[in-house]
C-alpha cells in the first residue's frame, strides 16, 4: 500500500463500510442519538460479545473514531484491543440485514457470528 494513502489512525481503530454507515445513520435518526459505542463483554459461546448501543455522547476515556461523514463511533478503551482494525459491514439475505464484525484479533467466531474469540 503506497505511503500517501496508509491512514494509521483509520486501521488503529475501527471502521465501517458505506451500506453500514447509511444503516446506522438511519438508526441513530430512529432513537435520536449521535453515535455508537462499540463494548465487548465477557459472553456468547466464544468468549466475547459486541456491545453496541446508540449513544448521545461518549463514556468518560471513550475514544472516538470518525467512520464516515458526520458518523463517529465511540470505542471503549477497555475494548480497544479486542478490536482495532475491525471493520462493520451491513449484511443483508433475504429480508434480514445484520451488522458483520470482520474482527481481524478473532480467532475463532460462534456459528451465529455473535461472539469471537481470541
Amino acid at each position: 500500500m503506497p505511503v500517501d494513502t496508509f491512514d494509521p489512525v483509520a486501521h488503529d481503530g475501527v471502521q465501517m463500510t458505506p451500506t453500514a454507515a447509511a444503516h446506522v445513520r438511519r438508526q441513530l435518526e430512529r432513537a435520536g442519538a449521535s453515535a455508537m459505542r462499540i463494548g465487548v463483554k465477557s459472553s456468547g459461546c466464544s468468549g466475547y460479545m459486541y456491545e453496541l448501543d446508540l449513544v448521545a455522547g461518549p463514556n468518560p476515556g471513550d475514544l472516538e473514531y470518525q467512520v464516515a461523514d458526520e458518523l463517529s463511533i465511540y470505542v471503549d478503551p477497555e475494548a480497544l484491543p479486542l478490536v482495532r482494525g475491525t471493520e462493520i459491514d451491513l449484511v443483508v439475505e433475504g429480508l434480514n440485514s445484520t451488522l458483520k464484525f470482520r474482527n481481524p484479533n478473532a480467532q475463532a467466531e460462534c456459528g451465529c457470528g455473535e461472539s469471537f474469540g481470541v
